[in-house]
Parts: structure tokens; C-alpha cells; sequence
């Protein structure tokens, strides 16, 4: 664990609107968590620390709040996300992969028509906004089979549903990812904007290299109202309104669907329980329409009464059965054993906090992370549910689907 600062300060001042918070980002360190208009957008490091292992939250946790103990700061604003405040991404096996926070040296935020600078550590004596600077297109993008061909997954997934018959686990999630090179290196912002605009109702971020518009939350807290948004159960859009409609409906009645989502809704109800008065879960799941696919969605939501902070629930929801599996343990180990990669920060959780303990924390889905020692080079990622009515051509055809925003915004 290494961090680059023992002393915090920081600044919050109002701003006049600046104009779209992507475009204020530099090709270097940038830093987002955006959703339409409003979020936070910054830049540089006046911290960052890395950690591994299975007790990285509260790790994480830790250095935290020893990072605001005696800090000095000023908070004009006063929401959410003003004040100092960390960018976040975790491995999602913390046996397997390293995790990191970064706390930006400039912060810009937009929320309920209100704008604000902080400004954190060595950027606290300046004033200003960067010079904008266009994003550089990519060139072309090759892409190829990552660690596994779909033939081979294809003959994991139905591995997978023998394990389910056998009765080793109800659900487990299997993730594959593929490879893309660009003719230049990567400038983050280029995809990050395509993101923005094409899927204007999904956290939109980017952190360390990580990439994505992510439509799931883990967890939002404020105020001491907890929010967690599962989505499990996807079909493809056909481009069709008609279609769609009925398309929709019959996602709503698929056993096989609500089975999964069921595992998915019980898991957070069930991590969220411990540490609040009260948790709500809906009868029933709505359909949410993206650009690109429907998904089953519930927003739980509870009333936290232990004091934990937004990334002490991260730590008791993490993994969910919407990316892992149920049983928990029981569906880690076999993804472990027979997904064949690393899946590093994919379908871990992603956001960021404040120094309140406030944030948001979505899982980073439909995502690319650029390779840290070839900026050609990025690894896609999707993930797919399987339980015991799965086949393994429609999950191929899911995978497939989700993988489509990436792809498309990596695109000239």
C-alpha cells in the first residue's frame, strides 16, 4: 500500500457553469463519474494508493479516514461529492488483482444546477479551468478473441450448468473478454464522450484506465438513505418500438430470468439487512430500456443505523449474486476454477466517496481497461447469468450484446 500525501487540503468554492463536465478533462489522469449532465469530472493525484487482498475495503476505509484526520478544509457547497473526495476501482477477486484510490488534485461537480471547484493538496493555491482540448480518435481498432474463443466458452457455460444440475451452486455468473488494439494510444476521453452521449442514463467513469457506462449501482448514499439498483435478466433490443414492447413483456415472465434476478435482489436485501433499520424491495422487478439491451431491475432501498459508510456496504455487497453467483462462496470458487482469466477491476465496484463517508458505487460493467503498459491495447468485458435453464448459444448471443457500447465507442 503506498500513498503520495500524510496531509489533506482542500477547497470548495461555487463556480459559474463551465460547460460539459467531460469536456473539461485532460488526456492524462483524468477522472469521471457522470451521469447527463450532472457528476464529478477530475484530474491529477494528490493521492493514490493501491491495495490488495480480501480485506482491501477495509483497507481502503482506513487510509481514508487517516487521510482526513486532521486535514484542513473549506466547503462552501456542502452536497454530496463537494469537499475532498476519492475515485475509487476494485478488483473484483481481491486474491487475484490490485485495487486503487485516487484522490484528483482538481475537482469539478455539477448537481441540481449548482457547479463547484475543489481544489485538493498542491492545486490549492490555483484558480481556473484547464484549456479544453479535443480527444483524439483512436484510429483504427482491431479486435480479436481475449482469453478464451467463444467456442471454449461456450463449452464453460454449459460446464457450468452440469455444476448447476449436480447442485454445486443455483447461479453463477461467467464473464469472457476480448481484445482490442487501436492504431494510436488510447485517449480515455475519446470513448468516455461516445459513452456519455449514447447512454445518457448510465454512470458514465473512468479511473486508472478503467472505462465504462455502467447501468447498476451497487450502492448510493446520502444522507443515511441507502440505494442499490440490480439488474439481472437481459434480452437484446431488435431496434424494433413494436418488437421491443413484446420483447419486454416476455423478459418480465421468463422463469428463467426472474430466477436470476430473484438471486440477485435476495443477495443485496440480504447485505444491506445488518446495517439498516429497515429495507424495502419491491414486488415485483421493472424493465429498464438501454440503448442496446432490456434488463430486469429493482431498486432496494434501506435506512443505514450503524454508521457505515458508503464503502462499508460496498464491502458487505460485494460480490453480488449479479456477478458472482449464489451460493456466494460456493459460485467464486468455481469461477475461479473455470472461467479462465483474470477478470482485474471488471465487475468490481467503481465510484467514489467523500469525506462524509456519502458516494455512489456502481459495478464496473460494460467496460474496457486499457492496458497500463501498451495504451494500444484494451481487454472488453461482459458477463452473462447462468442458472439451470441457461444455453449456451443465447448467453454467447447476450455476451455478444453487451459488449456492443464499448466496441461502438471505441470506433473512428
Amino acid at each position: 500500500m503506498t500513498s503520495a500525501l500524510t496531509l489533506l487540503s482542500a477547497r470548495t468554492v461555487r463556480i459559474d457553469d463551465p460547460g460539459p463536465l467531460l469536456d473539461l478533462l485532460p488526456e492524462e489522469g483524468a477522472l469521471a463519474w457522470v451521469t447527463g449532465t450532472e457528476g464529478l469530472v477530475g484530474w491529477g493525484a494528490a493521492a493514490r494508493v493501491t491495495f490488495t487482498g480480501p480485506d482491501r475495503f477495509a483497507d481502503a476505509g482506513s487510509w481514508w479516514r487517516n487521510l482526513l484526520h486532521g486535514s484542513s478544509i473549506t466547503d462552501e457547497v456542502g452536497l454530496p461529492g463537494t469537499g475532498p473526495l476519492a475515485f475509487g476501482s476494485f478488483a473484483f477477486d481481491g486474491a487475484a488483482s490490485s485495487s486503487v484510490l485516487v484522490v484528483p488534485e482538481v475537482v469539478v461537480g455539477h448537481r441540481d444546477g449548482l457547479w463547484w471547484l475543489t481544489t485538493i493538496g498542491p492545486a490549492l493555491g490555483r484558480g481556473g479551468l484547464p484549456r479544453r482540448t479535443a480527444a483524439r480518435a483512436p484510429g483504427t481498432v482491431r479486435f480479436a478473441d481475449g482469453s478464451l474463443s467463444s467456442a471454449t466458452w461456450s463449452r464453460v457455460v454449459d460446464d457450468a450448468v452440469n455444476r448447476i444440475t449436480a447442485g454445486e451452486v443455483a447461479k453463477v455468473v461467467l464473464a469472457l473478454d476480448i481484445e482490442a488494439r487501436t492504431d494510436l494510444p488510447l485517449d480515455v476521453r475519446w470513448p468516455l464522450r461516445r459513452l456519455a452521449a449514447g447512454y445518457p442514463g448510465c454512470r458514465t467513469f473512468v479511473v486508472e484506465g478503467l472505462i465504462g457506462a455502467t447501468p447498476e449501482i451497487y450502492v448510493r448514499l446520502e444522507k443515511g438513505v441507502a440505494t442499490s439498483r440490480v439488474l439481472a435478466g437481459t434480452i437484446r433490443r431488435s431496434g424494433d418500438a413494436g418488437r421491443d414492447v413484446a420483447e419486454a413483456a416476455s423478459l418480465a415472465r421468463s422463469s428463467k430470468d426472474l430466477e436470476e434476478h430473484e438471486y440477485a435482489v435476495c443477495s443485496v436485501a440480504e447485505a444491506l439487512t445488518p446495517h439498516c433499520g429497515s429495507v424495502e424491495v419491491p414486488p415485483e422487478p421493472f424493465v429498464l430500456h438501454l440503448h442496446n439491451v432490456m434488463h430486469l431491475a429493482t431498486d432496494v432501498t434501506g435506512v443505514v443505523t450503524d454508521g457505515s459508510t458508503s464503502l462499508g456496504l460496498v464491502a458487505s455487497l460485494h460480490p453480488s449474486a449479479a456477478v458472482c453467483g449464489t451460493p456466494t462462496e460456493a459460485a467464486l470458487e468455481l469461477i475461479r476454477e473455470i472461467e479462465g482469466m483474470d477478470r482485474g477491476r471488471y465487475a468490481g465496484p467503481v465510484g467514489w466517496m467523500d469525506a462524509a463517508g456519502d458516494g455512489e458505487w456502481g459495478i464496473a460493467l460494460r467496460c474496457a481497461e486499457r492496458d497500463r503498459e501498451d495504451p494500444r491495447r484494451l481487454r472488453l468485458f461482459a458477463g452473462c447469468g447462468i442458472v439451470a435453464g441457461s444455453q449456451s448459444e443465447e448467453e454467447l448471443v447476450e455476451s455478444a450484446a453487451k459488449l456492443i457500447p464499448m466496441r461502438d465507442a471505441l470506433q473512428s
